[in-house]
């Protein structure tokens, strides 16, 4: 069996990577189909060894394509999802448009599979925000074992989750420094270059922004309602790879030793934790690999039950365009979709 794919955003940092992975994990496509703006049509981008000139949203037929990836922002989600899932086509949804709709599952593979079968209430799936991605698929088999009762994390989450316009402005404005031209301030709120920015997303009115408050509902919808947990999110001058220190508190024992032992078996996490110079991942580390990686466990004697470690991944791939893509194949494993084209 083999799909007809769309890739809604197929000129964003995440579009591209969504067509790497594709080619890379070998999925079963019959055609893709590279979609964005008009004022992106005929715009080229790669897929494998094939170049695919970009078609305007707008003007495409969707009534023949098995699955949409959409990575265009929420508001062209909020337009089109529907439409498209109207039209018979499966949309997994990279925006926060739907993920907090009771009637759309929100999917990490490794973390809550089960769910994806509530997908046929509307044709959409969401994905969930880089950072949360990230978080759930190193604290699910934790909470397995020991069930966890809170969380506190700090994030140092890269520019490319702001986009191309985020790697731009980080770019710019290091060279800016270097050769002591005027550093121009256009996406961010404050200077990213050679600094970190408490501040992503809005301000809601509880002081917490609304990239924190995504990671506790995000958590709860795909752990554990139960879960209490609080963020503090931060832009640092990194350009792929969101990082993240995690204090957890358990309802019952583990050691950091059990905690290595749970991690090096659960699928998706690596385990790189030597204590030793270097024995640690980083964001550099972690770029254009597909793995959760997690480093620095130990115990937390301040509290009863309590680990910290420090979770890394990339933020293009499983933050992004690796789960939108898994959460396909989850699809055509469990049999859940068919091709609308059968093949000749």
């Amino acid at each position: 069996m083999s799909f007809k794919v769309a890739i809604v955003g197929a000129t964003g940092n995440v579009g591209r990577e969504m067509l790497n992975i594709l080619e890379e994990r070998g999925f079963p496509v019959s055609e893709v189909v590279a979609l964005a703006s008009r004022r992106s049509q005929g715009t080229e981008v790669s897929f494998g060894d094939r170049t695919l000139k970009v078609k305007a949203l707008d003007q495409y037929d969707f009534s023949d394509t098995d699955i949409c990836i959409m990575s265009a922002g929420g508001n062209v989600s909020k337009e089109w999802s529907p439409k498209i899932g109207k039209q018979g086509c499966v949309v997994i949804d990279n925006s926060s448009a739907f993920r907090y709709d009771q009637d759309v599952p929100l999917i990490v593979p490794e973390v809550n599979p089960d769910a994806i079968s509530l997908f046929t209430r509307k044709n959409i799936i969401a994905n969930p925000n880089c950072s949360t991605a990230q978080l759930v698929v190193a604290l699910k088999p934790l909470h397995d074992f020991a069930t966890i009762k809170r969380v506190v994390v700090a994030t140092y989450q890269s520019v490319s989750g702001a986009g191309k316009e985020g790697m731009d402005e980080l770019f710019t404005q290091t060279r800016a420094v270097f050769v002591a031209d005027q550093v121009d301030v256009k996406k961010f709120t404050k200077r990213i270059a050679f600094n970190v920015i408490p501040h992503i997303d809005v301000f809601l009115d509880d002081g917490f922004t609304k990239e924190e408050w995504k990671m506790v509902a995000e958590t709860k919808k795909m752990l554990d309602p139960k879960i209490k947990l609080t963020a503090t999110c931060v832009r640092v001058p990194v350009f792929i790879g969101h990082s993240e220190a995690v204090n957890i508190e358990f309802e019952k024992p583990i050691t950091a030793e059990e905690a290595r032992e749970i991690l090096r078996e659960a699928p998706g996490c690596q385990v790189l934790d030597k204590r030793e110079d270097g024995g640690y991942i980083t964001p550099l580390d972690s770029a254009g690999e597909d793995a959760t990686f997690i480093s620095r466990i130990r115990e937390d004697s301040t509290i009863d039950n309590g680990l910290s470690m420090w979770i890394v991944s990339d933020n293009l791939r499983k933050g992004a365009a690796l789960n939108a893509v898994q959460i396909a194949e989850l699809l055509i494993e469990r049999g859940l979709i068919q091709p609308k084209k059968k093949a000749a």
